[in-house]
Order: structure tokens, then C-alpha cells, then sequence
């Protein structure tokens, strides 16, 4: 196949992340990598200390992109993430300078501490890659991806993300705590933060970009689309989900499939590449009843996809 830009040098990120800096956190690099393949955005949700922040920075070292932070807090203004128009007496006009939002990778830590005024002027950034202010619409950068984190809803100061808010992300998936012997490893190593931030970049925001259209025209057939499309609709149908997946949630799974099998080195989409993203994909956009509230999502969205026939070859 004639490729403008190999998927090796996409799986090399994150194995090289995962080999050298970030040893046991493989599956969020990978997810991380997808969707920055596909331009969609992630939401890593795990106790306080377990290596989020330094994914993010790793990540944003390793491509070279621009990278912004904005550690939410309960007065967090929506301006602190977008910018403001602030008036130059020497020029005698508005002048507008722009905010955190305006770089490639941005990190909004412990997203669901900010107000829930905050978190939706993020909606417009993340869905339509710009920000209006005063009237005046300002394009985003390209890539751009949002690399948010959040405690989990039990901890105190913090705000539950709203549903239309949930849907925003391509992907939402943990972190999860190290084995044993690894976290020995990790304590007796110390922190790795400064050397995050002296990481040589392996990839180029132009390769990204070209990536991002090789991903794009990678092949889905007819019988994975009705295998993604009845994933839907069984979410749709179930017992324990007042409300299922959206038509936004299957465009999600399948850009993200696709993204799935160009790192696979393939031009086309096989069903074990919507089973290896769909948990991350579909999860978090689930709304159970009332009584399930609590219930594991994944393990709902596993059984799922464990009732549907694999399309034949």
C-alpha cells in the first residue's frame, strides 16, 4: 500500500513512551495516540497521583507540538481557558490575547473542579475547533486535542460532567494503579517530570496532519459498518440503559476503529479493531437507569459486544 507517512512512526511514540518513561501505562499511550490520529479528544479519569498529568506532558514532549495547562479549580473563569480582549491605552484599542486553548495539546487538569459555567465554554472548542469572544470567532490550531483529567465524582470539590460534556470526548478510559514490582521500580526511580520535558519529538505536526488523512481513508466495509452499527443499537434495546448510544457515539467508534487498524499497519478496518476501542469509545456515553447507576459500564458494553455475531469475512 503507498502510505505518505508510515504508521510507525506513530506506533513508536508510544512504545517508545511506554519502553523508556512511562513503563505500564501502554493502553492509555495507545488511546492517547488514537485520538490525536483522528482529532478527537480524551478523558483520563483516575485517582489523584497515578501519572495523568505526565502522560499529557509526554505526549505534547514526544510530538513537538505547542502544549497549554489549566489546572481547574472553583474559580476558574471561562476566559482563563479562551483569553480575553484587554485595551491598550498606547494604541487606544482592544487587543485580544488568547488563552491556554490556543495551543496543540491542551491539559485541563481535574477538568470536573471547574464550575459547570467553565467546563461548557470548553463545548464550542472541542466540537467546532474554535472560540468566539465579543463576536469575534478565532480559529484553533491544527492538530488540536483536549487531554482532560478528572477525579473520580465521589471526591469532594467536584462537579459532575455533564452529559453533552461526556459526549464531547472521543475516548475516556483509566489509568489504573502499577503492579508490584513495577511501582518498586518506579518509587526507587523518583519522579520522571524533568525528563518529560526534555523529550525529543519523533513525530512532526505535519505528519500528523498527513496521518490524520491516511487514517481518514482507511477502508470500512459494509459488514463492519452493520457490525458498528448494530453495537448501537443493542445499546439502544438494553435493559440496563435508559438511554443508549448516539449517532455521534458510532461516527466516534468508527473514526476511532480506523485510527485502530493504521496503526495495525492496515488499510482497512477488521472487527478486532472496533472490540479494541469499544469500551473506551462507548463506555462513558452510557446512561443507565436509575437503579444502575453505579453499574461498570465497560463491563456492560463488553457483554454487548459479546451478543453480537462477527461480521463474516
Amino acid at each position: 500500500m503507498n502510505r505518505s507517512i508510515h504508521p510507525h512512526a506513530f506506533t513508536n511514540v508510544f512504545e517508545t513512551l511506554s519502553r523508556d518513561y512511562l513503563q505500564g501505562k501502554d493502553e492509555v499511550l495507545r488511546l492517547s495516540v488514537i485520538a490525536l490520529l483522528v482529532g478527537g479528544h480524551i478523558l483520563v479519569e483516575d485517582l489523584p497521583g497515578l501519572g495523568k498529568t505526565t502522560v499529557a506532558l509526554a505526549l505534547a514532549g514526544v510530538t513537538g507540538l505547542s502544549f497549554g495547562r489549566v489546572q481547574c479549580t472553583s474559580d476558574l473563569l471561562p476566559s482563563d481557558i479562551t483569553g480575553l480582549s484587554i485595551y491598550n491605552r498606547e494604541e487606544g484599542h482592544f487587543s485580544f490575547q488568547p488563552g491556554p486553548i490556543f495551543n496543540n495539546i491542551v491539559l485541563l487538569d481535574e477538568i470536573n473542579r471547574a464550575m459547570p459555567r467553565t467546563q461548557s465554554a470548553m463545548l464550542e472548542a472541542m466540537e467546532e475547533r474554535r472560540v468566539t469572544i465579543e463576536g469575534v470567532t478565532h480559529p484553533l490550531p491544527d492538530p488540536f486535542m483536549v487531554f482532560a483529567t478528572q477525579n473520580p465524582s465521589d471526591q469532594s470539590g467536584t462537579f459532575l460532567l455533564p452529559e453533552s460534556q461526556l459526549d464531547r470526548f472521543l475516548i475516556c478510559t483509566g489509568i489504573g494503579y502499577p503492579d508490584e514490582q513495577l511501582e518498586r521500580q518506579i518509587i526507587a526511580g523518583g519522579g520522571i517530570r524533568e525528563l518529560v520535558s526534555n523529550l525529543v519529538p519523533l513525530v512532526t505536526s505535519a505528519e500528523i496532519i498527513a496521518a490524520k488523512k491516511e487514517v481518514h481513508a482507511v477502508y470500512l466495509s459494509d459488514k463492519v459498518l452493520s457490525y458498528i452499527h448494530n453495537i448501537i443499537l443493542a445499546t439502544r434495546r438494553h435493559d440496563l440503559i435508559l438511554t443508549g448510544l448516539s449517532t455521534r457515539a458510532a461516527i466516534n467508534l468508527a473514526q476511532a476503529a480506523k485510527a485502530s487498524a493504521f496503526l495495525c499497519g492496515r488499510d482497512y478496518v477488521a472487527p478486532d479493531d472496533v472490540k479494541s476501542i469499544a469500551v473506551a469509545v462507548c463506555a462513558h456515553r452510557l446512561i443507565m437507569r436509575n437503579e444502575m447507576t453505579n453499574a461498570d459500564r465497560g463491563g456492560v458494553v463488553r457483554t454487548i459486544i459479546s451478543s453480537i455475531a462477527l461480521p463474516l469475512a
